[in-house]
């Protein structure tokens, strides 16, 4: 009888002990888009494009239909601890939920530009890249339904780390890795329509 008290003590403790152990793990936020990642960023900094501003269209050159270029952009303003950017451009506007053109991701600290036509490779002399919604590695222009126009958001957000991937990831993926890491973010919106 003693035994069976003393186990059932020893079986209640236990519990006590996983469920405290549980309740104290860290949780990672699930992030499901790219403005989950800065809903509570207070900081923000200047994201521009020699070849168009906020608001307005997007040349045909960076589309589809044109040369499929990436657009050239400029960073200013960003905090001064940042450790890397991530770029994602993404159309919200897509029919079957967001669409993702481009992930450039672990961009040094030290770079504030991108040049007009990042090569479409895992690995470049900006960062990594990941795999856009076309299924390729880098850079996919514009190319909404016929008939409709779309917004593209260029988003780049300052970390304070290095994300620890490889190049071709997904876009979960540097969302997840991006997770409580964003100190700071710009944003640039583009139209392109057919």
């Amino acid at each position: 009888m003693k035994l069976k008290i003393i186990l059932s003590i020893v079986a209640i403790v236990v519990i006590i002990i996983i469920i405290g152990v549980y309740l104290t793990l860290p949780r990672r936020v699930e992030v499901r888009t790219p403005e989950d990642l800065i809903v509570n960023v207070k900081q923000t900094f200047t994201l521009e494009s020699p070849a168009f501003k906020y608001g307005e269209d997007i040349p045909t050159k960076y589309s589809l239909e044109g040369e499929n270029l990436s657009p050239p952009l400029i960073w200013r303003n960003a905090p001064a601890n940042t450790v890397s950017y991530v770029l994602i451009m993404y159309d919200p506007d897509a029919p079957r939920g967001i669409f993702y053109h481009w992930i450039l991701y672990n961009i040094p600290s030290t770079i504030t530009s991108l040049p007009e036509g990042v090569p479409g490779k895992g690995e470049t002399s900006y960062g990594l890249q990941g795999v856009n919604d076309y299924g390729s590695i880098g850079y996919g222009g514009p190319y909404p339904p016929s008939g409709s126009k779309h917004r593209y958001i260029f988003l780049i957000l300052a970390l304070d780390t290095k994300l620890p991937l490889k190049p071709g990831a997904k876009i979960q993926e540097v969302l997840t890795a991006c997770s409580g890491h964003v100190i700071a973010y710009a944003k640039l919106l583009g139209y392109y329509s057919r």
